[in-house]
């Protein structure tokens, strides 16, 4: 998926963050109070007039000099409410607003310009996520899906707003779709965007296409492998007869991050098959399999040092996978609990929602009922003070922790150099 540009770096703040005060006691009622009128404050922002300025104007509309920058100015209250979506739980205080938010995303998707568009995209799945599965997260999805959509299939329309449009969709899609109809439309609008990344008929390689488009291509189909894992299972069989022969012709795009989405998809769609004990549904097994160990092993100077060692490291899981229906365990862990990702299918779900909320996903783990429901995590944890603060570690056990780790790996290290040496 396209990665956003830190709030950090565009000036913006999290409006959830407060100074210290350098008190023990806090006055929580206050700094409650706070925070919600500095999002009261982003709310109105974005709803910032659009004057469009020409210099005739200014004689009859002195004020339009005062609003000159208004775009900016949207594009800061976005980026201060994606910040505060992703790291804190606003339920109540969103509930009674998600109307007016709900209008002014739209706006700004109607009206607003790639940069302004994208973070609305982004805003709206944040958005849909705090209302969760219920009839709320439902309306906001509704209200909104023929927009993301229009935008979406808009060759005209800033790739970065249909990149983020594309995760959107997938993602709000995936929280509150009701019906099949809604997600039985969303998949074929998906499948319709990074299916021209696949070759033509009578054609072995992908098609070319800019980097932008590219990306967009990558988080399409980075949504639609999402919405398969809760697709029900005649779909998919219809999914396996025609995708299964298109996808692995997507493993020699130029485009690592395309080849890798390609790759974890074909593992995503073996792993649902047998979960069906589908018998025969592949019959290329071993040619897939040549293709994916090349790629494991691809040593190939002219591609990128990190795009080289992260394509091997998720090829080699794949090929693991699709040899001996092994999955390799991964182990999160968030405060005083942790979650095991030990399907393809939990991966994609889990990694969907972390480029969504970046840092914020292991606060939202804790304390997001929807992400537990998810995960299967059940109601979030009741902790108390006392119990947090055992939690934590203290920074001198954490000096010595990173300092026996450090030795370790230096040890490691010299003894792959000294083999390198006597090889040579």
């Amino acid at each position: 998926m396209a990665t956003a540009v830190s709030g950090r770096e565009r000036g913006a703040q999290d409006p959830t963050e407060m100074p210290y005060t350098g008190s023990d006691t806090v006055d929580e009622q206050a700094q409650q109070e706070e925070v919600e009128d500095k999002l009261k404050e982003c709310i109105d922002n974005v709803l910032d007039k659009r004057i469009l300025y020409t210099p005739r104007a200014l004689p009859c509309f002195p004020s339009t000099v005062s609003v000159f920058s208004s775009a900016k100015t949207r594009q800061v209250a976005l980026e201060n409410l994606r910040l505060a979506f992703s790291s804190k739980m606003l339920f109540d205080f969103l509930l009674e607003r998600r109307l007016t938010l709900t209008d002014s995303l739209e706006k700004c998707l109607k009206k607003g310009k790639g940069e302004e568009q994208s973070l609305a995209a982004t805003v709206l799945t944040l958005l849909c996520l705090q209302m969760g599965s219920g009839p709320e997260g439902e309306e906001v999805f509704r209200s909104l899906k023929p927009l993301l959509i229009n935008i979406l299939t808009d060759t005209s329309a800033s790739p970065i707003s249909r990149q983020s449009c594309a995760v959107a969709l997938g993602m709000c899609c995936y929280i509150a779709a009701a019906d099949l109809e809604d997600l039985i439309s969303c998949l074929t609008c998906l499948e319709g965007i990074f299916s021209t990344s696949c070759p033509e008929e009578g054609n072995s390689m992908p098609a070319q296409h800019s980097p932008l488009l590219q990306t967009l291509h990558c988080n399409a189909l980075q949504s639609w492998s999402l919405l398969l894992t809760i697709c029900p299972s005649s779909y998919i069989k219809k999914i396996l007869d025609n995708h299964l022969l298109k996808l692995p012709l997507m493993l020699s795009s130029d485009n690592v991050n395309l080849r890798i989405t390609a790759g974890e998809t074909i593992a995503l769609l073996f792993e649902l098959a047998r979960d069906m004990e589908e018998d025969n549904f592949y019959e290329d097994t071993d040619l897939l399999c040549t293709k994916l160990k090349a790629l494991a092993t691809d040593s190939n100077k002219y591609r990128a040092k990190t795009d080289r060692r992260r394509q091997r490291s998720i090829f080699r899981d794949v090929l693991h996978f699709i040899e001996s229906g092994e999955f390799h365990e991964e182990t999160i862990r968030f405060g005083l609990e942790c979650m095991y990702v030990d399907s393809w299918v939990r991966r994609r779900t889990y990694d969907a929602f972390k480029e969504v909320l970046g840092s914020g996903v292991r606060h939202h783990l804790q304390n997001n009922e929807l992400l537990r429901e998810i995960f299967d995590l059940g109601p979030p944890l009741v902790l108390d003070a006392a119990a947090i603060k055992a939690s934590k570690i203290s920074r001198f056990e954490k000096h010595l922790y990173n300092s026996a780790a450090f030795k370790a790996r230096t040890k490691a290290r010299s003894r792959v150099r000294d083999k390198r040496a006597d090889i040579l």
